[in-house]
């Protein structure tokens, strides 16, 4: 499905967005607070030659939503390079479907790249393929060393997990989200800017 410059504008800024958070605000503010830019990923954006228009699918009761869009947010704010515009995922089924992981999982954030002209430069999903390898990593040795998940797989689903088991996990998680935190900010950043100058290129050539 093609984005129209009409439906980008129909989506919410960045900060109407965060005026309608009905969970997790502190933590999504708090997330922001920490993002820190090294000055040659600042001067990349910064130095581009007009906005990109970024369309963003998010809900706020997602963990990688509070993780990961604070990222894009300060770096919008930084950068002055970044038009973005959030849509919520359960009322805008159209447009999560037209960017499924993996072509069937409704995964979120989504951020979809756009120029002045609405050319598609690329887009991204949930978190960085480097973190989603950290994490298999951490959870497999979680579950290997944990007594209340021994008797568990990894890949258990957490519905299936006894409420001891699901409390101690979540309190792991948290714990490894925090320990995680600025690998996890600069690898966000990092993939941003490479879409960013992959589709910049492409659609230099195809001119």
């Amino acid at each position: 499905m093609a984005v129209t410059q009409a439906r980008f504008a129909q989506g919410l800024t960045y900060e109407e967005y965060k005026a309608q958070m009905t969970r997790n605000r502190e933590r999504f503010d708090a997330n922001e607070e920490t993002v820190a830019l090294n000055a040659d990923d600042l001067t990349f954006f910064k130095q581009l030659p007009q906005p990109i228009n970024t369309l963003v699918i998010a809900e706020d009761w997602c963990g990688d939503v509070i993780a990961n869009l604070p990222v894009l947010g300060r770096l919008a704010a930084e950068s002055e390079k970044f038009n973005v515009r959030v849509f919520l995922r359960d009322q805008n089924l159209d447009l999560i479907d037209s960017y499924l992981k993996e072509g069937k999982f409704r995964s979120i954030p989504v951020f979809v790249f756009f120029d002045q002209a609405f050319q598609e430069l690329g887009y991204w999903i949930e978190r960085p393929a480097s973190v989603t390898a950290a994490q298999a990593a951490w959870r497999k040795e979680l579950y290997a060393q944990e007594p209340l998940l021994r008797d568990f797989t990894p890949d258990t689903p957490v519905g299936q997990l006894p409420e001891e088991a699901r409390l101690r996990l979540s309190e792991a998680y948290s714990d490894f989200r925090e320990s995680q935190r600025a690998f996890s900010n600069q690898e966000v950043v990092r993939d941003i800017r490479a879409i960013i100058e992959r589709g910049l290129s492409q659609t230099k050539s195809a001119v």
